[in-house]
């Protein structure tokens, strides 16, 4: 494992951060054992960053599968998102989901605690009225550092992340940037390298590059619009001049190691469900940069779209329609 340090915080994490959320949610689908088994097995291949959230339903699970190490050898971050149908982020609430965390979590405190999927007409609120008192709360311990993500599929620019990235109380950031959504670059990583905030990437795989018959439909739709070449349709395989003997060795390979290098990246998170996938993504993060061809190949062909491969996972759509359900 490689590692590096998280932007100010001073915490040393592991370049691979463990994400328990997306399509996989570490297969606590399958059972809490087989979960909990996932999450040990990234510890012993040198992952020491877990990121989870309340709304995830992962918290539980990582409690148990870190509860017998050294609190200090591991940097546990989790989250608190807005209810869903409330109108804005409350204060009560969010203070609420931190001590939620805390419980499920079994812990004392969270390395880092995130405000989830932070829209640009709620920062200001956020800013002035969330941030205050969490402060408050980390006074007394219960998280270390403070972070902030955005909500990626609804706020393409960035927006949101332009101002946090320069504003004082934030110490990470967790945001999109993959080979196809590259806005980061220009308007976010300038930023948090100047202000020292920690960077966790999401998004830098998501089901369009693991799933070729999604990627060669999205760039047919692309084609259509005259947003790339036409080239790109015609084949089955349109990022297939990435895996080369010098290249990558899969689609998947690529992306990965294109977020893993970009500068201003410190973690990228990775979702998976079982150990044979946990491995092949570690080894992916940990080798080296793209051939520099492909990566300004990647960059010529890609930098002008917007919002490519953030798509919300199923299981988020569905937990958003039942609660709203419930709340008649």
């Amino acid at each position: 494992m490689d590692y590096t340090t998280l932007g100010r915080t001073g915490l040393r994490v592991s370049v691979a951060g463990l994400g328990t959320g997306g399509f996989s949610r570490v297969g606590i689908g399958q059972s809490e054992d087989h979960a909990v088994t996932i999450i040990r097995s990234a510890l012993d291949l040198g992952v020491n960053l877990i990121d989870t959230a309340a709304v995830y339903g992962t918290e539980g699970v990582v409690g148990k599968a870190v509860k017998d190490l050294p609190r200090d050898s591991v940097v546990i971050c989790t989250k608190a998102s807005k209810p869903v149908n409330d109108p804005a982020f409350t204060v009560a609430n969010i203070l609420e989901s931190l001590d939620g965390s805390l419980t499920r979590l079994g812990l004392d405190y969270v390395d880092v605690f995130q405000l989830h999927a932070v829209p640009p007409a709620a920062y200001d609120y956020v800013r002035n009225e969330i941030v205050p008192a969490l402060l408050r709360e980390k006074d007394k311990g219960k998280f270390r550092f403070l972070g902030i993500t955005e909500t990626s599929p609804n706020d393409h620019e960035q927006v949101m992340l332009r101002k946090a990235a320069s504003d004082t109380p934030w110490d990470t950031a967790m945001f999109a940037f993959n080979l196809m959504d590259q806005v980061a670059r220009e308007v976010v990583f300038p930023l948090t390298l100047k202000n020292r905030v920690g960077t966790l990437m999401m998004f830098a795989v998501r089901s369009i590059f693991a799933r070729p018959a999604q990627l060669a439909e999205t760039m047919k739709d692309l084609v259509s619009k005259g947003l790339v070449p036409a080239d790109l349709a015609a084949s089955d395989e349109p990022l297939g001049f990435l895996v080369h003997p010098e290249g990558a060795s899969s689609v998947t390979d690529a992306a990965y190691r294109y977020v893993r290098h970009e500068p201003g990246v410190d973690v990228v998170l990775f979702g998976t469900g079982n150990v044979e996938h946990l491995t092949t993504n570690i080894a992916s993060i940990l080798k080296p940069p793209l051939p520099e061809a492909d990566r300004t190949k990647l960059r010529t062909l890609f930098s002008h779209l917007r919002g490519v491969g953030l798509e919300i996972p199923p299981f988020a759509q569905e937990r958003r329609a039942a609660a709203a359900a419930a709340k008649g």
